[in-house]
């Protein structure tokens, strides 16, 4: 397998030497080995963490990320540099339960101790809830043939602060008929340049989504999932905000086609808070795929 990058001293922020200070002590980070030798195995980590107070999961250098977090415990036990590959990149706020992280490691890892440590490290906000020697190749990102999106709304009078940090609180009744009625336009493969953000230098925005559900869960929690073969950035945002409107009946439900074709992000309803979303599940097939331009991230 490939061999590890170099941990990169020259680039260390005032934020990077905080975490190594937290991590290692009171002496700054040691300087690790960037080649593994010896045998390698690909590491599959499945991977749970409330988004509040993380800008997002991908690793930059001075910000707090769930993927900064995450590496600097791996390198911190494993002793060696570690390079993450995520199954979705998650953006500010957004949660997950069913994030897919892999990397190499050396042959004889004990992933029981690992696990134990990094959970002892970054509880309660990031929680390992599995780990697993991959098979060899295996990419979190590349490998996933779908992913599922959890949204969360509670429909209420008055909010709950035990489902505050995870559920939009939407005080005005929700229509539950016309939320359904709008996820139908949604199957299918589209460009769904209406609700998401352009990523720099264009690439396409055609996603194909397999399954789109609103669910009543009782004592007014509403839950929209949706599964598509990948999401560009805000996809799931965008639409439920768009929905959350033709819930309160301020747009129609029979609009939603027409905005799916408009390809213009402009025509379609607001973001919808990004706390209300999470991560829920990441689909693999019996070997490698090639995502489409993009794909992965919220």
């Amino acid at each position: 397998m490939a061999t590890m990058r170099p941990w990169p001293a020259s680039s260390s922020s005032n934020s990077d030497r905080r975490l190594a200070l937290t991590l290692f002590g009171d002496q700054a980070a040691p300087a690790l080995p960037a080649v593994i030798e010896g045998p390698t195995v690909r590491v599959r980590l499945d991977v749970a963490y409330l988004g509040a107070g993380f800008h997002g999961f991908a690793v930059q250098p001075g910000v707090h990320t769930v993927g900064g977090a995450l590496v600097a415990a791996l390198e911190r036990n494993l002793r060696h540099t570690v390079e993450i590959t995520c199954a979705g990149r998650t953006d500010a706020g957004v949660h997950a339960w069913g994030q897919v992280v892999s990397f190499d490691a050396r042959a004889d890892v004990d992933l029981v101790a690992l696990t134990r440590a990094l959970n002892k490290t970054l509880r309660p906000a990031v929680v390992v809830r599995a780990a697993t020697v991959a098979p060899e190749g295996f990419d979190a990102r590349r490998w996933a043939t779908g992913r599922t999106y959890r949204y969360s709304i509670l429909n209420a009078p008055v909010a709950d602060p035990f489902s505050a940090a995870t559920a939009w609180h939407v005080e005005r009744p929700l229509d539950l008929g016309s939320l359904r009625l709008a996820c139908d336009p949604l199957y299918g493969e589209h460009d769904f340049a209406s609700f998401c953000r352009r990523p720099p230098g264009g690439g396409s925005l055609v996603r194909q989504v397999r399954r789109a559900v609103w669910s009543e869960v009782g004592e007014g929690r509403l839950r929209f999932e949706i599964e598509a073969s990948s999401f560009c950035q805000q996809m799931v945002r965008a639409i439920v905000g768009t929905m959350v409107d033709m819930g309160l009946g301020k747009r129609r439900s029979g609009e939603m086609s027409s905005i799916v074709r408009a390809h213009d992000r402009s025509v379609a309803g607001q973001l919808a808070p990004p706390h209300g979303l999470c991560l829920w599940h990441v689909g693999y097939g019996p070997g490698p795929t090639a995502p489409p331009t993009g794909a992965g991230g919220q």
